[in-house]
């Protein structure tokens, strides 16, 4: 059992030796690229200078004109004729069912309702608290879906804008809804203007 003990320490001892040492003639791991920065690259940071840039920083602009995928971009002015230009020719691109009325009412919900109510009769939360006064009944205002939409896009006197909170298709989700909660205000021989 001693003489095994041995060999083994022995073996060890010779082996610890020789993987540290020059004594096994090693060549170096070969680099297939040519250029070193292809193999290393060098680091930037996104803000700091960068002389692969023309104008010095990583970070750059979105060439002019681009939209992001998928995207259709809003191209009605935030004024007043803007407004009125939407309000008369602006349509809506969902069929009106089911499906869509029941997402817009989970966004109508979570992003209108505390101001405007759940009846859409401006008796939200907010109104009810005294936060926000003047926030006008559906049934009092002459809206089109490109009204909705619009105002949805840029806000309106004291509605600010909610083009960050919802994509396309929410939005006019939303105004489908909020077609369908006027049309239940307004008393049954009134047109729906």
């Amino acid at each position: 059992m001693k003489h095994i003990f041995n060999i083994v320490a022995i073996t060890l001892i010779v082996i610890s030796l020789t993987s540290c040492s020059d004594v096994i003639m090693r060549k170096p791991n070969v680099r297939y690229m040519a250029a070193t920065d292809m193999y290393t690259s060098v680091g930037y940071e996104t803000y700091a200078k960068n002389p692969n840039f023309k104008n010095g920083l990583e970070a750059q602009l979105p060439v002019a004109g681009t939209i992001f995928r998928g995207e259709i971009p809003y191209e009605i002015a935030n004024t007043e004729e803007g407004y009125l230009l939407a309000k008369e020719t602006l349509m809506s691109p969902l069929e009106v069912n089911a499906a869509n009325l029941a997402k817009g009412n989970v966004l109508y919900t979570i992003n209108c309702a505390i101001c405007h109510g759940d009846k859409g009769d401006g008796q939200g939360v907010l109104t009810q608290r005294d936060k926000v006064l003047g926030i006008p009944n559906y049934k009092d205002r002459i809206i089109t879906e490109g009204s909705i939409y619009h105002v949805i896009m840029y806000g309106r006197n004291m509605m600010g804008s909610h083009a960050s909170q919802l994509n396309d298709n929410e939005r006019w989700e939303i105004v489908q809804y909020v077609q369908k909660l006027r049309t239940d205000l307004l008393p049954q021989n009134t047109s729906n203007n």
